[in-house]
């Protein structure tokens, strides 16, 4: 069972983890105006973990007539049977039922969106099968990270003093803020992802991707005007919360990583997509929440 489960853990990317996490934990840490305390981190981290394992398991189970049919997914373990469907959905259950009973833990609201959640998560794996805007959806399903730690630690979206209350808004706007930079950095790194399944695709007529509608030149071309939109906004972000030098030189490193991610693949070379995918992505992710750490933890006055 143990060999299955390390399997499985592998094929869903468990690692992977790692994109959305730190934006919700930039967003806890903001909310809570500091560490808001073991017990709310380790809930946050086990919900979010549990969460994406529960999609990706979901992902692997309904999608594994059409892995089998591309080259690159076709020796997925669901596939060749080295997991069998029945673990694969047990594992599935699972998941499902830690994220859901440890937002129990948290507080009533995140219990009560748990279920809508998961169905948001759960519907990316079903969104390519009618729309060309499923690389939205998953942007979607990463951006409601910032917003849910910020539920965990607060309860709602009240503004906070020194962000919304400053501002003079009616909500808070910051987990929000990071929502909309996660969905236009997600899509976009999940588009140049899709360029690689562009035949696959066209050979399938059930399935779409942006790249099938619009062609792999043009797809390319909408990410770079996300990751740029993704810049601005976490400049927006940052200014709008009152940061630091520290979160600025972040923001310019994050810049110069999709510049370099968007630099190493075209059109007709995508043999570097696994470097821009996760190599750039997982340290855009650990930039952003370092510089907030030193600006909200360490350097606190």
């Amino acid at each position: 069972m143990l060999s299955r489960l390390a399997i499985l853990l592998d094929s869903i990317k468990f690692a992977h983890s790692i994109f959305a996490l730190p934006f919700a934990l930039v967003a806890m840490i903001v909310a809570a105006g500091g560490w808001p305390g073991w017990r709310v981190a380790g809930l946050i981290v086990l919900c979010m973990v549990a969460a994406r394992s529960a999609a990706m398991a979901f992902n692997r189970i309904v999608d594994r007539e059409i892995d089998a049919n591309n080259p690159r997914t076709r020796n997925r373990p669901t596939v060749t049977g080295a997991v069998s469907l029945r673990f694969a959905q047990f594992f599935f259950l699972v998941a499902s039922a830690i994220y859901w009973a440890a937002t129990w833990f948290l507080n009533t609201v995140c219990f009560i969106l748990a279920l809508p959640v998961l169905a948001i998560l759960l519907g990316y794996s079903l969104s390519k099968r009618f729309t060309a805007l499923c690389h939205f959806w998953l942007g979607l399903s990463l951006g409601l990270a910032p917003i849910a730690a910020h539920l965990a630690v607060r309860g709602d979206l009240k503004p906070l003093a020194g962000l919304g209350a400053r501002w003079g808004l009616p909500v808070e706007l910051f987990p929000i803020l990071l929502c909309v930079t996660v969905v236009c950095w997600v899509s976009g790194f999940d588009l140049i992802y899709a360029c690689q399944d562009y035949d696959a695709d066209c050979r399938d007529s059930r399935l779409h991707s942006t790249p099938k509608s619009l062609g792999i030149v043009n797809a390319l071309r909408l990410s770079s005007v996300l990751h740029a939109l993704a810049v601005v906004l976490l400049v927006a972000t940052g200014y709008y919360a009152g940061m630091g030098v520290w979160y600025y030189l972040a923001t310019g490193a994050i810049a110069a990583l999709l510049s370099y991610g968007h630099w190493i693949v075209s059109p007709t070379d995508l043999t570097r997509v696994n470097v821009a995918f996760f190599t750039v992505n997982g340290m855009v992710s650990l930039l952003l929440l370092a510089s907030v750490v030193i600006e909200r933890m360490l350097l606190k006055p």
